[in-house]
């Protein structure tokens, strides 16, 4: 693409105000349903749950009930913040043998060394434990108001329906259609009569259908989540799991638990952030924010030059320190998206759920309809390293769903989807928030910089050339991308806040088609 042509493309949203809460997702109707549970009386976590499971529906190339992920909620009548834990767990039978090394690099998000027949990119070895039933279960169970039922409810109403095709959808799918066709669920679930469906310009409703996921979320709904782990929907996933050769055994299924973890605690100019600790995103903001926080110009009405150099300096040296040292070395508390809710009582959740790459594995296992994680693509291929593959193990994630108070009263709910370029995003609007006090729409139509390859960072053309200049000059291996929906080149962040007014405001990713906002 061009520079003139890439200059010229515009997206804007606008923030969405409501006294009675407001859904921010990655997906219109998913906002829609969120604030639909908030309106019929259900706090933000009853909201976060049917949320969650209509995402799983409505973009499942994104997240559901095959992968895992993190949640944050605030808790205001206890005045406490609390992080769910329901990320993916490699097999206990894994052998890292199996997955030696190949000339050249992978060819995902991360840029790992090859593996051979990039068996931890694709297909069944590339499977982890997905965590995301038991985590809307603990959820739930802790902090929500209605059943399990009615969580449900909205996503199976939807997986009847169907998904309507739109261009997007097309776009998507045409994308991954190479490697989908390996796999006969994955064929005929998403490419029917073997080509990437596309909408009908007569203006006809098309409608992509997935009976067995229906199937499966109408025996979840009756029998409960642990039925997923340890009933009849376990025994027929790991049937499919087995017969395609994963190494997940009903032991795995059975003795996956969702963690309630306390989140760590950061203070950010005049506001306390509540960040995910282990194996997150988490104590990797932190570090970049400490070094931002003594080399952002002071005084300054809005970020200049000098603040992107900071943020890209911040950003660098706090990815050599994360690639270099994180990983589960002991079984430590450890394609995206992310979606943030606030009530009318101040509850928040920020809750960042992920099958990885785009599809996943790529794989819909036959029974249950289900598309499946490829966790194991965040494990670090190299042998002897902090987060190397291995068996029983938590991977190194990105997600970094934030909670920020000032204080002590809830104020923000922030995240992102978009692999390593989640923390960027995160970390730029938290400073464009806090040190520059832009209101929240503001904050999300400033042009931002992507830094998550270090030394080399990406900036958006819409940056004012004195930015872009200073920045090249700091880092000559800078490159401008246009900020499209597709190919992901920034991140997709999501956010609702308390104004000053105390309405509550939410915010969605300008550049992404999906993406919207609800008010309850």
């Amino acid at each position: 693409m061009s520079q003139n042509l890439s200059r010229a493309l515009r997206f804007t949203k606008e923030a969405v105000r409501s006294a009675n809460g407001v859904v921010a997702a990655q997906n219109q109707k998913a906002a829609d349903i969120g604030a639909g549970v908030l309106r019929a009386g259900g706090n933000a976590v009853d909201a976060a749950v049917a949320t969650a499971f209509a995402l799983g529906v409505l973009e499942p190339w994104m997240s559901g009930i095959g992968g895992g992920g993190f949640m944050q909620v605030w808790d205001a009548r206890k005045k406490q913040g609390h992080v769910i834990d329901f990320g993916m767990i490699s097999a206990a039978a894994l052998d890292p043998a199996a997955y030696p090394l190949a000339e050249g690099t992978g060819g995902d998000l991360f840029g790992w060394p090859a593996v051979a027949e990039d068996r931890n990119i694709l297909g069944y070895p590339s499977i982890a434990v997905p965590g995301q039933p038991d985590g809307m279960r603990l959820a739930l169970e802790t902090f929500g108001t209605r059943s399990w039922q009615q969580s449900l409810g909205p996503a199976i109403e939807l997986a009847q329906e169907g998904t309507e095709i739109d261009w997007f959808l097309s776009l998507v799918i045409a994308s991954a259609a190479k490697d989908l066709a390996r796999f006969p669920a994955s064929r005929a679930t998403f490419l029917p009569d073997g080509f990437a469906p596309s909408a009908d310009l007569a203006g006809t409703a098309a409608r992509l259908r997935n009976p067995a996921l229906l199937a499966t979320l109408q025996r979840l709904s009756a029998a409960g989540a642990r039925d997923y782990y340890d009933g009849a929907l376990a025994a027929k996933l790991v049937a499919d799991l087995s017969a395609g050769g994963s190494k997940i055994a009903a032991a795995d299924l059975a003795g996956y638990q969702a963690r309630l973890l306390a989140p760590l605690q950061y203070g950010y100019g005049d506001r306390t952030l509540l960040l995910p600790p282990g194996l997150t995103a988490g104590p990797t903001l932190r570090d970049a924010l400490e070094i931002v926080q003594a080399r952002l110009p002071r005084g300054a009405g809005s970020p200049g030059p000098a603040s992107f150099v900071a943020y890209a300096e911040a950003l660098t040296e706090a990815y050599e320190k994360r690639l270099a040292g994180m990983g589960d070395t002991e079984n430590q508390g450890g394609c995206t998206t992310h979606f943030c809710i606030i009530d009318r009582d101040g509850n928040m959740a920020s809750v960042t759920q992920t099958l990885l790459s785009v599809f996943g594995s790529r794989v819909v296992l036959p029974e249950t309809g289900v598309p499946m994680n490829n966790g194991i693509m965040w494990f670090d291929p190299r042998p002897g390293r902090p987060n190397s593959i291995g068996a029983g193990k938590r991977p190194l994630s990105n997600m970094l769903p934030v909670l920020a108070l000032a204080d002590g009263a809830p104020w923000l709910a922030i995240g992102a989807s978009g692999g390593r370029r989640i923390l960027p995003a995160v970390m730029q609007l938290l400073s464009f928030l806090v040190d520059y006090r832009m209101p929240l729409e503001d904050a999300f139509l400033q042009p931002r910089i992507d830094a998550s390859v270090p030394g080399q960072p990406v900036l958006d053309p819409q940056l004012d050339p004195a930015v872009r200049a200073a920045v090249t000059a700091r880092f000559p291996k800078a490159v401008e991308r246009p900020r499209v929906p597709f190919p992901l080149t920034y991140a997709c962040p999501s956010a609702v806040l308390i104004g000053a007014d105390g309405a509550r405001i939410g915010m969605a990713e300008m550049g992404q088609p999906w993406a919207g906002m609800a008010a309850a």
